[in-house]
């Protein structure tokens, strides 16, 4: 059963459509996570983001996500899935599926006649889907736009910690210039 928390509201669904183009800077190398050279500013070609997003305009929906079920696989609320409803939903991959009157996003799984859907978030159960019940998959998620998380990781509060402890340790003190 699908909990009413991790329900996908139908109108959070909306058909992908490319009307308006955007055309993005697309740089020709990586952006590197120390600091960059100024030879890294040259920009390659305008990118599209229908282009990257979207292989088939006809099956193709937005959907946004309604609950903390996929946090495991950095999926969180109101996050915006790409949907392709034309990919085949093979073992492991994220769906939407259409379960018993409700949408949501799980990971799939075939086992025999059965099918199991996951959740990456331990609160919730895996649902077990038997022959003859009201299901379906809906479309495979093929991209996820997301914010930024904004809380730190643990690698960088032990970071802000060593930073914190020099301060106070170099307080008062003049830096030295070499």
């Amino acid at each position: 059963m699908i909990v009413p928390d991790d329900r996908i509201p139908v109108h959070d669904i909306v058909k992908a459509t490319v009307q308006t183009t955007f055309f993005i800077p697309f740089y020709s190398y990586y952006v590197n996570a120390g600091f960059a050279s100024p030879a890294e500013s040259y920009i390659e070609k305008a990118c599209d983001l229908n282009e990257l997003c979207i292989d088939n305009e006809e099956a193709t929906y937005f959907v946004r996500v309604g609950s903390d079920s996929m946090s495991g696989d950095r999926i969180e609320r109101g996050d915006v899935l790409v949907v392709d409803c034309s990919k085949e939903p093979s073992d492991g991959k994220i769906v939407v599926v259409w379960y018993n009157g409700d949408h949501a996003v799980k990971r799939i799984y075939h086992v025999e006649q059965m099918v199991v859907l996951l959740s990456s978030n331990p609160k919730y159960d895996p649902i077990y889907v038997h022959p003859g019940e009201d299901f379906s998959v809906f479309g495979v998620v093929v991209h996820v736009f997301f914010k930024p998380l904004v809380r730190p990781s643990l690698h960088d509060k032990h970071l802000i910690s060593d930073a914190t402890a020099l301060g106070q340790k170099n307080k008062g003190k003049k830096p030295s210039v070499k």
